[in-house]
């Protein structure tokens, strides 16, 4: 165990007796919720989960922290918890989930599970996640699909570009058009996680799932350094040409405005991005596209939000987070949130048909590439690689991308070093 895991179970053991202490003193049925879900169809879609634990006498009581990628709630998560105080549930995905299990910080949720038959509602690429050591100690909210390209048809149609990109060389020519005409072709925020999310996709389809799963899963040296991973690399660096010089710093949603309001023609982003589209009023097929990104029809890189919930001693405490893990995958959750936030239910036995042509298509592509192979974890988002393996690759990537004299070999000699060092 790392100096800092050991000195984060130390610290925050003692704030739980200190809490045991203090527990008569705690707002009776009050659960503290760290999220980021914080631009307007993710705020609208918390809100409905804050609204449901109230309505049954319960206390929500909001830790919102801005910032897409959720790396600064993470932060603030650590700090708190090195504290001695970590909120009652924090919004924590993927291998992060085994990390906090590992401190012995996150309370059981077998119980809840149990009676609402998690095990039988939730596919097993889900189910496995939300465990640690055989215990469920989170609770799935949506499965989100992060390669897809978002496109408005005006603009395409503007520029002269027939068809949405399917594969990346039509990419690059339907950007030449796009920019000839006057718009933006690839509307894009440059924050290190956003540079990371087109990267894998980049990655995704020059490779394929495979291949992908290979150096962004298992962190396989030999694909890291490997010619596909080069190609990949070059690739990756040509998509800032199809960008614009304001992207610097920009926020996601700012960037999907920009499809919104006409000025850039797509972007490539998470199925989060819709939700913005359906705040705007906007109707999928109509005044936005959905489609696969270019090169990744065969594929579904996943992206699972998910609540754990942290032990606490109070009684009305507990009573609290198990009623949060509950309303999380009833259907009325499930279906109001993902209609809102753009993404589809964790459990796949909901009816669709109030859910828009893209969330509906994601549904049918989960699970069409869970059978045949094509299903993978989004490094990018926190689900394939610990965090501080993320990091390292998020360092590589954004450092490559807006260095004019880093190479691609170069920069897979370096994602090389940081799987070896991650061993």
């Amino acid at each position: 165990m790392s100096l800092f895991k050991r000195t984060l179970l130390k610290t925050a053991l003692g704030g739980l007796a200190v809490a045991a202490t203090l527990g008569a003193t705690a707002q009776a049925g009050e659960v503290e919720v760290l999220h980021w879900w914080t631009s307007g169809g993710e705020a609208r879609a918390a809100n409905v989960l804050k609204q449901l634990l109230e309505e049954e006498g319960h206390q929500w009581k909001d830790f919102a922290v801005a910032g897409g990628g959720g790396e600064t709630a993470m932060t603030v998560l650590k700090s708190r918890a090195m504290s001695g105080n970590p909120p009652s549930a924090a919004q924590i995905k993927g291998p992060e989930i085994q990390e906090w299990g590992e401190l012995g910080l996150l309370g059981q949720l077998d119980s809840v599970a149990e009676q609402g038959r998690w095990g039988e509602l939730l596919p097993p690429v889900i189910a496995d996640v939300m465990q640690y050591d055989g215990h469920y100690v989170a609770v799935p909210v949506n499965v989100h699909r992060v390669n897809w390209l978002w496109a408005n048809p005006e603009v395409l149609e503007q520029a002269g570009v027939e068809k949405v990109p399917a594969n990346l060389d039509e990419l690059f020519a339907a950007g030449e058009k796009i920019r000839d005409a006057g718009y933006i072709p690839l509307a894009h925020g440059g924050q290190p996680w956003q540079d990371a999310t087109v990267f894998e996709t980049v990655v995704l389809g020059t490779g394929g799932p495979e291949f992908y799963r290979r150096a962004l899963v298992e962190l396989d040296p030999d694909a890291l350094g490997s010619d596909t991973m080069i190609q990949a690399l070059e690739t990756f660096k040509r998509t800032r040409e199809l960008m614009d010089d304001g992207m610097s710093g920009r926020d996601w949603n700012i960037a999907t405005s920009m499809v919104i309001n006409g000025k850039a023609a797509m972007q490539l982003m998470g199925d989060w991005a819709k939700g913005e589209f359906t705040a705007a009023g906007m109707t999928p097929g109509e005044d936005y596209l959905c489609v696969p990104a270019p090169g990744t029809e065969e594929a579904f890189t996943f992206n699972i939000d998910s609540l754990a919930m942290f032990r606490v001693s109070d009684e009305s405490e507990q009573e609290a987070q198990q009623a949060l893990a509950r309303l999380v995958l009833e259907p009325e959750f499930q279906k109001t949130f993902n209609l809102a936030k753009g993404s589809i239910p964790a459990r796949p036995d909901l009816d669709m048909s109030e859910f828009d042509q893209c969330a509906q298509q994601s549904l049918e592509d989960f699970q069409r590439t869970a059978d045949k192979g094509g299903l993978v974890p989004s490094m990018a988002h926190g689900m394939a690689v610990r965090a501080d393996v993320q990091g390292a690759i998020f360092d590589i990537v954004t450092n490559y991308f807006n260095s004019a004299d880093m190479t691609a070999q170069q920069a897979a000699e370096r994602l090389v070093n940081a799987a070896n060092v991650a061993m």
